[in-house]
């Protein structure tokens, strides 16, 4: 999630300061991901180092207004006509601690993906039951809100589906076949060439 383009979107439509910035983010995000009014002040103070905004006057109640500047404009159009790139190789905790725990002697991979399918079903359920709750389906907070539960509901769902093949494919291994003992064998300096390949492949897509 990029806050900085986010804040300076918000900007982009008119002055705020600081709270009003953090109301008006959770306003299009429905609070799913709150923010702190340190965190937003220091991305504000990044973002007037960049030369992106600029710092206005305070109004009577001594709230200081920030102001977009034409190259922090300039930023957003680019933000919102580009596609996000995710990043490459990211570490997935789940996706490593299942492929750990499936090469160590003696660990019940079974149970483990047992626990982490009704962690994630209950947690695909509580964002089911929030995404009817709304009173107003049709308001753009509503419908803003909306989209990102949507997100975390395919997000979720793709979770437990990925458990349930990980759960069939391991299923076909005996398990004393899977356990990996530590080696006694000095490993090679530098990147495995399966992350190589695997990194290259990325890269090209």
């Amino acid at each position: 999630m990029s806050v900085r383009q986010s804040l300076l979107a918000i900007l982009d439509q008119g002055p705020c300061y600081g709270y009003q910035l953090r109301h008006e983010f959770d306003r299009r995000t429905g609070s799913t991901w709150p923010l702190n009014v340190g965190q937003i002040y220091n991305t504000l103070e990044r973002l007037e180092r960049d030369g992106l905004v600029a710092r206005g006057d305070a109004d009577e109640q001594g709230h200081v207004y920030w102001e977009i500047t034409d190259a922090g404009s300039a930023e957003v159009s680019e933000w919102l006509s580009s596609p996000v790139v995710r990043a490459q190789a990211t570490r997935d905790e789940l996706a490593i601690k299942l492929a750990v725990a499936a090469t160590l002697p003696g660990v019940d991979v079974a149970a483990v993906i047992q626990t982490q399918r009704r962690a994630s079903l209950s947690q695909l359920q509580s964002l089911q039951r929030a995404k009817y709750a709304g009173s107003d389906p049709e308001g753009p907070e509503e419908l803003a809100w909306a989209l990102v539960v949507d997100s975390m509901i395919f997000a979720a769902e793709a979770e437990v589906r990925w458990l349930d093949h990980t759960e069939q494919r391991l299923s076909l291994h005996p398990k004393h076949a899977m356990g990996l003992e530590l080696t006694a064998d000095r490993p090679k300096r530098g990147r495995p060439a399966r992350a190589e390949t695997a990194l290259a492949g990325t890269e090209r897509g």
